[in-house]
């Protein structure tokens, strides 16, 4: 069984169809890519997999447990995490703290707890200042742990909203174009980044992205949307190399 299926999802916006009979299959511990020109669907496909928008038709599964129509808080706490094109980080808060928002789905205590600092409150919350030194020692950000995620550099701040999405333990990752903004180097490490993920925490990763140096790099299958439809889906050679995806990005 594939971990996530998605069968014939669709939306229309004010009479406009966005997205039509949107289909894909992705395998355990697979790196697939959803790519096409700007305006193609792909973060509007993002919004129906993780409950941001309803699909209209079609079905939506995630490790053979049924997600479509479910809310955004639901679909996390199912498996799906996410990052999105524009960092959406919690600015005036540390790094550590960014994280550890990340891993209240799994570490939890009262509000009586929380108010009156009980040893079940100082276990948790050390519990979880010590996971998420783990997951910012994974990107090289734990000596950033108390510095304002609004005065980390660009590319350290799409590392840390990577960090977060992967604290609530996801089974799918999506990344929205990670590597927008970066500069070569940043894109190099990047790619380093996307592997280990995947091979040390067997994770399932799809990702958005217009840099086809990363695409051809670390994908070994994608999905082409033109238009709100499938224009081709395969492996990443073939899918490359195929006339119809170079004439919808370079024209005729």
């Amino acid at each position: 069984m594939a971990l996530l299926t998605v069968k014939n999802i669709g939306i229309s916006f004010g009479g406009l169809r966005a997205v039509d009979k949107f289909s894909v299959e992705i395998e355990k511990n697979e790196l697939y890519g959803l790519i096409g020109p700007n305006g193609a669907g792909k973060t509007t496909v993002f919004n129906m997999l993780t409950g941001v928008y309803k699909p209209s038709d079609g079905s939506i599964m995630i490790d053979g447990v049924d997600i479509t129509g479910k809310s955004n808080i639901e679909v996390n706490q199912t498996g799906i995490a996410r990052t999105f094109q524009n960092i959406r980080l919690f600015k005036e808060q540390t790094v550590l703290d960014n994280v550890k928002i990340g891993l209240h789905n799994h570490y939890k205590y009262s509000t009586i707890d929380g108010v009156f600092r009980t040893p079940k409150y100082k276990k948790v919350e050390r519990e979880m200042d010590e996971r998420a030194m783990e997951l910012l020692k994974v990107f090289d950000l734990q000596d950033e742990a108390e510095v304002l995620s609004a005065n980390l550099p660009y590319g350290k701040q799409r590392k840390l909203e990577i960090a977060r999405a992967l604290a609530t333990e996801p089974k799918l990752l999506l990344l929205d174009e990670p590597a927008a903004g970066m500069n070569p180097k940043e894109t190099g490490e990047l790619m380093q980044t996307i592997r280990f993920l995947r091979d040390e925490f067997d994770m399932t990763i799809l990702l958005i992205e217009h840099d086809m140096k990363l695409v051809s790099g670390i994908c070994e299958r994608l999905t082409v949307l033109n238009f709100g439809e499938v224009l081709a889906a395969g492996s990443t050679s073939d899918v490359l190399n195929n006339p119809e995806v170079i004439k919808a990005y370079i024209g005729e």
